[in-house]
């Protein structure tokens, strides 16, 4: 699951934005660096993305990937599921996507504007674009999902066979569609089993 994804999720939950948000920029334990309900949505993001990496259904859609580039399909199917959760998002949501964008962004300023909470150098400039340009709502086309996949590919050499995962995600469109769905319903039903557990 991708960003709008665990946003999606602290709001079905009813945990942290920020803290949800957070998980991919927060290394060790996050006990002592942020309050209780952020560190909760640390944990719930964590717990999620083992989760899915762990599903069946996504297990088997990286067999949809040639061998050379299966180490990548994680991320691209992190940000497949993001395309199509947005593209499907009044399935999901009662407010439409903007609306919920601009209400994650507010929680995320609320919770985060707290005394002490020292946010990660990159998150701050990540939360500040994905607002600023619209990402989330962007990931409703899926040319966007290719242009950003081909942007993570230039971040590194090791990182280039990223630039070519997009064309296996539309080759492949209609069957990981399918995909999206059980697999959406599973992570959201795991992710509200977690958290009554922790309560």
């Amino acid at each position: 699951m991708n960003y709008l994804a665990h946003l999606h999720i602290a709001a079905s939950t009813n945990t942290s934005f920020s803290g949800n948000f957070l998980g991919d920029f927060v290394k060790g334990n996050p006990d002592g660096q942020f309050p209780t309900n952020i560190v909760q949505g640390i944990r719930l993001h964590r717990y999620v993305d083992s989760f899915t990496d762990k599903h069946p259904q996504v297990l088997a859609a990286k067999l949809l990937f040639p061998k050379v580039l299966r180490r990548y399909a994680p991320i691209a199917l992190d940000m497949f599921w993001d395309h199509f959760l947005a593209r499907h998002w009044t399935t999901f949501h009662h407010l439409t996507l903007a609306e919920f964008c601009q209400l994650a962004e507010q929680k995320i300023v609320s919770e985060t504007q707290v005394k002490d909470v020292i946010l990660p150098e990159r998150f701050e400039r990540i939360n500040g674009w994905v607002w600023q340009d619209k990402w989330l709502e962007s990931y409703q086309k899926i040319e966007n999902i290719e242009y950003a996949l081909k942007r993570m590919a230039t971040r590194s050499e090791r990182m280039a066979p990223l630039a070519e995962t997009g064309k296996i995600l539309r080759e492949n469109y209609a069957d990981l569609s399918v995909v999206f769905f059980a697999l959406y319903e599973d992570v959201l039903k795991a992710s509200q089993e977690f958290i009554e557990v922790k309560r």
